[in-house]
């Protein structure tokens, strides 16, 4: 019991919960930041730390209009949740490991429509991880890039498959395929009836769908000086505005290949406006022992003829 005979008592799954989010939001530097990491508002985030230092009898951090920052209490619980899931973590893992037989859960987590992508072969490595480890409960995920980075880190997923432009410190990365991105327009859309020297001079007119992430160069270089007016990261949701014929965007010519066969969309200024995306599947570099994710690592570079 401490000097003010505040006891904690026990801690269970509600606490863990608000700890996770706690911890999200220290990494992010920011309720605002976590909000798009965590999938939801302000406010709810608010209560959930506000709960968390009723619950811990703690003031965790200082917000408002100076920004955010931890109080030295805080540090201290941040250190602390860190070593917390580390220890869950470790525990999850050596039991696992205990075990001939592989059992437990297996996390992954996966982009826009790379599941379904033959050039994916998921598949396939689904089946082989399957027959090898049939006890194995696999939990899958659709989530955005920036998302699926952020848990594999974390360790809060094992596997994840995403459209990649960057190579972050503390990941690996196996090449599963390449997509040419070209910028389309619906077959209705004003420059749909130019010729692709005019589409090239007129694209920065009008209202462009993006992505909404800190693209790499070449595709930073396509974007800049466009009128970047929609975010849509989803893939089927930025067809949707595209198809509306009130924006432009990019899109793997692959996904849109059917919607082009239909005549439903175009790809414009085909000359100038078009760049590469990586997809890749990624998993910490280092972390606790995991039989089932190695299995599937290994797995997903004998599916691909990878060393």
């Amino acid at each position: 019991m401490s000097a003010n005979g505040y006891s904690l008592g026990q801690i269970g799954d509600f606490e863990i919960k608000q700890l996770k989010v706690f911890k999200t939001v220290v990494e992010c530097g920011g309720f605002s930041a976590a909000e798009t990491v965590l999938n939801i508002g302000r406010s709810t985030i608010s209560m959930h730390i506000s709960n968390l230092e009723a619950r811990l009898n703690l003031v965790l951090c200082k917000r408002g209009r100076a920004g955010f920052s931890l109080t030295d209490e805080g540090q201290i619980v941040y250190e602390m949740t860190e070593n917390l899931f580390e220890t869950l973590d470790g525990f999850r893992a050596t039991v696992n490991n205990i075990n001939t037989s592989l059992t437990g859960q297996l996390r992954v987590d996966l982009s826009d429509k790379i599941s379904l992508d033959p050039r994916s072969r998921f598949p396939e490595m689904v089946r082989h991880f399957h027959e090898q480890a049939p006890g194995v409960r696999l939990t899958t995920r659709v989530a955005s890039m920036a998302n699926i980075e952020r848990a594999v880190l974390n360790d809060e997923a094992d596997v994840g498959f995403i459209p990649y432009h960057r190579k972050l410190e503390g990941l690996e990365y196996i090449h599963l395929f390449v997509d040419q991105c070209y910028l389309y327009a619906s077959c209705d859309h004003p420059l749909a009836a130019l010729d692709i020297a005019d589409q090239a001079a007129a694209v920065d007119l009008y209202p462009l769908s993006h992505a909404g992430l800190k693209p790499h160069d070449f595709a930073r270089n396509q974007i800049s000086g466009m009128n970047q007016s929609a975010i849509a990261y989803f893939y089927e949701t930025r067809l949707a505005l595209i198809l509306s014929g009130c924006y432009i965007g990019f899109l793997p010519e692959h996904f849109a290949a059917p919607y082009a066969e239909k005549g439903q969309i175009l790809p414009v200024a085909t000359n100038s406006r078009v760049y590469d995306l990586g997809v890749a599947a990624i998993f910490r570099k280092t972390s606790q022992p995991n039989r089932s994710r190695e299995l599937f690592v290994r797995t997903i570079r004998e599916t691909l003829g990878v060393s």
